[in-house]
């Protein structure tokens, strides 16, 4: 799209400052799959220097959970968990898909990826899949996979965390602390602040970006357009740049998103706007909305401040290497 003015050079240099500093984060937890520090007794967590016949408690959605000191053989069983995984250096054995037919989420490292078994889509894992890989830790959530945490727990310890998506960040803290990889949660945390920095000098600071309106639409098929709240993954990272929301995301129902009809897409107007397609744009609604007069008269569309996205990696996306990818991106979206 054509766009906002923006400082010669200055988005640009921040958006490449805070994407080498994920970068040099993630690059050291993949090379850490040596031991480091070990934690105090109680502490919840061990560092990668745990050895590998050790345990330690975790504290987890379904009550204290005892697990290897360091696991070996991880399955995952959502898009979080195989977020976090990843950014803390550890390939997973097995992972659960989006759908049948689905890859696992293209923003990911394909080496990272390459080579682990499908077990299922996601909410409806093929527990003999699972088990015949011998996991010895398995990562998931209560809103995907409560009803199975018995017959999880029988194969290997299971860490569930209590939802998905808006307490990313708290989740991340108790995958690193099942995987024993503190000290690398440390570290994609450091470089995701200084990312965050980055991204709100480059729109012109706080005061600036918080008089800046941001709405993220997506475009879903088989259901109505949605509105996204105050309560998502995605919402979470806005807030942390320090964007202002439009009064609309006030009425997300949970916190979630707000739905609406084509005829009812001026709901959706902001300063700036994101729109994600899931599933076929037609279909989604998407192509009808885009090419509408009522869409073109958007004072976002006018200004040229409107940008399509991702949905695997705006959307689907939920952890810190995502969230990486997501802030250049919005970076980009909110300067040019």
């Amino acid at each position: 799209m054509t766009g906002m003015t923006r400082t010669p050079g200055h988005g640009r240099r921040a958006t490449l400052s805070g994407a080498l500093a994920l970068a040099g984060a993630l690059t050291l937890a993949a090379c850490s799959s040596g031991p480091g520090s070990g934690s105090s007794p109680g502490s919840g967590g061990v560092g990668t220097d745990a050895k590998a016949g050790a345990t330690h408690t975790v504290k987890t959605a379904m009550g204290a959970v005892q697990v290897p000191g360091a696991p070996k053989r991880v399955v995952v069983l959502d898009t979080a968990e195989l977020d976090s995984v990843i950014t803390l250096g550890v390939k997973p054995v097995g992972a659960t898909r989006a759908g049948a037919a689905s890859d696992f989420l293209g923003y990911l490292p394909k080496n990272q990826v390459t080579g682990v078994k499908n077990v299922g889509e996601i909410g409806n894992p093929n527990l003999e899949t699972v088990a015949a890989l011998k996991p010895d830790l398995i990562l998931t959530n209560k809103v995907r996979d409560e009803a199975r945490y018995g017959q999880l727990s029988a194969i290997a310890p299971t860490v569930m965390t209590e939802t998905t998506g808006y307490p990313w960040k708290q989740n991340f803290r108790v995958h690193a602390e099942a995987l024993g990889r503190l000290p690398e949660a440390r570290k994609a945390e450091r470089a995701y602040r200084k990312q965050v920095a980055d991204v709100t000098e480059a729109v012109g600071g706080r005061r600036k970006a918080a008089a800046t309106s941001v709405n993220i639409v997506r475009f879903v098929e088989g259901a109505d357009i949605r509105i996204y709240g105050q309560k998502t993954c995605i919402a979470t990272i806005l807030g942390d740049v320090g964007l202002g929301r439009p009064a609309i995301t006030e009425k997300a129902k949970d916190g979630w998103s707000y739905d609406v009809s084509p005829e009812k897409i001026d709901l959706a107007d902001a300063d700036v706007i994101f729109h994600a397609t899931y599933g076929d744009p037609r279909k989604a609604k998407a192509t009808e909305v885009l090419d509408s007069g009522l869409w073109k008269r958007l004072p976002a569309v006018k200004n040229h401040r409107v940008t399509g996205v991702d949905d695997e990696l705006w959307i689907q996306g939920i952890g810190y290497t995502a969230a990486g990818k997501i802030l250049a991106e919005l970076e980009s979206g909110l300067t040019r």
